[in-house]
């Protein structure tokens, strides 16, 4: 029997926000290209290419980017947190209004898409791709931050509602797994995925307001107490049934 522990509905929250950063217009139309830089083969070969080729040098990518985040974001809201433990209530009113705020943000992407256009970087990949896929996926981690922004800066503000500092590290892993994953998944299973994720394209409007809708859900949560209470909920009914 599977039993909810902890943090469940944020690390739960973390992957999906992972996901829709993956989704979002300014990462998943460069992933080919990503693919590309760290397989060494040009983006119309992948799909002839072994898996095992792609695979491996696609898992360094992901650690990689995963490491910046978690050096970028995980750590410092590791630190913060144990700082404003003392004013948790007041914070989690401010992290509310905070993941509102970004919500709204994502939401008005729908009718400007200056706010999240699709960042066209095939110098980067290229220079990226030379130095292989740690390096390619550091670069992914520093250039596409202002670009996920939105989703990381709501889960970096749960991190900096966390209980212990390794709880704030957790859930930005959670984050770069959600967001690793497919990309993985991507390598493997190319040919397939390349037909699935044209799809998602067509329908980038769907994507933003979806992950705006669950900002702001979040954000509420954070601010009414919710987000605590739906844990606790569900902490005490695993420990019923466990």
């Amino acid at each position: 029997m599977l039993c909810a522990h902890g943090d469940t509905v944020g690390y739960l929250a973390a992957a999906v926000a992972g996901l829709v950063s993956f989704l979002s217009p300014c990462v998943l139309p460069l992933v080919p290209g990503y693919l590309s830089a760290v397989a060494g083969v040009a983006p119309k070969d992948l799909g002839a290419v072994a898996t095992r080729r792609v695979l491996g040098p696609s898992l360094l990518f992901v650690l990689s980017f995963s490491t910046v985040f978690i050096v970028l974001f995980g750590l410092p809201a590791s630190a913060i947190s144990t700082f404003i433990s003392h004013h948790e209530d007041v914070f989690q009113k401010v992290s509310g209004v905070l993941v509102i705020a970004l919500g709204i943000f994502t939401l008005l992407a729908t009718r400007f898409l200056s706010l999240n256009r699709e960042f066209h970087v095939s110098a980067l990949t290229r220079r990226a791709g030379r130095g292989g896929p740690v390096v390619a996926g550091a670069a992914f981690g520093v250039a596409w931050t202002p670009c996920i922004g939105p989703t990381l800066g709501a889960i970096s503000t749960l991190a900096l509602n966390s209980s212990s500092p390794g709880h704030a590290v957790a859930l930005v892993a959670v984050y770069s797994a959600g967001l690793a994953i497919p990309f993985l998944l991507t390598a493997v299973f190319f040919g397939y995925a390349t037909s699935a994720l044209a799809v998602v394209r067509r329908h980038y409007g769907a994507v933003i307001l979806v992950s705006g809708v669950l900002l702001i859900a979040m954000g509420v949560l954070l601010f009414t107490g919710g987000f605590q209470s739906f844990n606790q909920s569900l902490s005490n009914v695993s420990t019923i049934n466990c």
